[in-house]
């Protein structure tokens, strides 16, 4: 059945928008050739585009050649302003941003652990309003936040996990209550998954499984490339994993015991210690800085302990999910980069008889920000830019 003129429109008005987003500004003549539409189609939508205050001419090409030079038409960047939050146990950091994506402003915040929960949610709510007046922007249109923790399936809210701060949960409603903003929650792990998959090195992945070594340890699934939280939204909570090599089991309310023993922050400087590795003061968190010293000073031992402990998280999530990818992501599989993945993978592959591709992640702790910033840009976008249909946008109405 042929699209209405009406869902024709929206269609090639989406599929524009797709286009100028990714490649940047273009000419009408270069949005005819990569939609495949007709020159008079192309500039309907441009005309309609520029009405409803989405696109802006923002240079011309072909000075090199005679006659009139082409306009180039590019997505009005303060149509709407971002703000990505990467939510710590002691922490919080703020970035507000265009529509692009453009960083405009950015802050962080310490918060310790002796703080109350009411001067807590009031200095990070404080912080978000500063940067956003730094960044010029008169009002946050959405804003992604990343945290520890489960993410309610249902309802999309931070669910109240043991071990985790209590301002966590206060600080996603009182920001609902305080911004004229869309907020939108999720799982740190998840939103450092997606930024790997958007910008970093599984672009060329439909599926593969995050490792984040951080503080603590967990897992982003990317399935057919969806990412999948599971029915409680708990899916990936690698750090209860039952593993060998640890004194006792995980419980239902402690970590202890799991692959978090082995691989947690804390278990890793305990490992370092055994091989008398120290890093000097380095501007990072403590396991991360003493896996970078033991990759720039080629500590062998050290190295090959690791990669044996990550492999053991890594062989139980092949065997259940053959992924054929995992991604060490975080502070530490930054730190670690490729040295650290070709032993894992090296050690992972007489554990498991599906071949299974190990690599470094790129954006170590920012893809927390950066996936929390695309989560934001996507909230934005799905009011501001025209509806999609349920099949998509793939092709363009002719």
């Amino acid at each position: 059945m042929p699209a209405s003129p009406s869902t024709a429109r929206a269609i090639n008005d989406r599929l524009a928008l797709q286009l100028l987003q990714q490649e940047g500004p273009l000419t009408a003549g270069q949005l005819k050739t990569m939609t495949g539409l007709s020159r008079p189609t192309v500039a309907d939508l441009v005309e309609r585009l520029q009405g409803s205050g989405l696109i802006q001419i923002v240079g011309e090409a072909g000075a090199e050649r005679r006659g009139p030079n082409a306009r180039v038409y590019g997505i009005v960047a303060d149509r709407a302003h971002l703000a990505a939050l990467d939510v710590r146990t002691q922490s919080v950091t703020v970035v507000v941003a265009d529509l692009l994506g453009a960083t405009l402003a950015e802050a962080a915040l310490p918060i310790g652990s002796d703080t109350g929960t009411e001067p807590a949610v009031e200095r990070a709510v404080a912080l978000v309003e500063r940067t956003a007046r730094e960044a010029g922007a008169a009002r946050l249109h959405s804003v992604g936040i990343g945290a520890p923790g489960l993410i309610d399936p249902v309802s999309g809210e931070l669910r109240d996990t043991s071990g985790l701060p209590a301002w966590h949960r206060s600080l996603v409603a009182a920001l609902q209550e305080r911004l004229p903003a869309r907020v939108v929650v999720e799982n740190e792990t998840n939103l450092a998954a997606v930024a790997e998959k958007r910008l970093g090195v599984a672009r060329d992945r439909d599926t593969f499984v995050f490792l984040w070594l951080g503080h603590g340890v967990g897992a982003a699934l990317f399935l057919d490339g969806r990412l999948r939280r599971g029915a409680s939204g708990g899916a990936g909570e690698i750090g209860f994993l039952p593993v060998p090599g640890t004194r006792g089991v995980p419980s239902a309310v402690d970590c202890e015991g799991g692959f978090h023993s082995l691989a947690g922050s804390g278990a890793i400087c305990a490992l370092a210690a055994e091989y008398g590795i120290e890093a000097d003061g380095a501007q990072e968190p403590a396991a991360a800085a003493l896996v970078r010293a033991a990759v720039a000073a080629g500590h062998d031992e050290f190295l090959d302990a690791l990669a044996g402990r990550l492999a053991l998280g890594a062989a139980a999530v092949a065997a259940v999910l053959d992924p054929g990818c995992v991604v060490l992501g975080g502070e530490v599989g930054h730190a670690g980069g490729a040295e650290l993945a070709a032993r894992v993978e090296s050690r992972l592959a007489p554990l498991s008889p599906l071949r299974t591709e190990v690599r470094a992640g790129a954006l170590g702790g920012a893809g927390v920000l950066s996936g929390a910033l695309i989560t934001a840009r996507e909230a934005a976008q799905e009011e501001l830019f025209p509806p999609a249909n349920r099949t998509g946008w793939a092709t363009a109405a002719r």
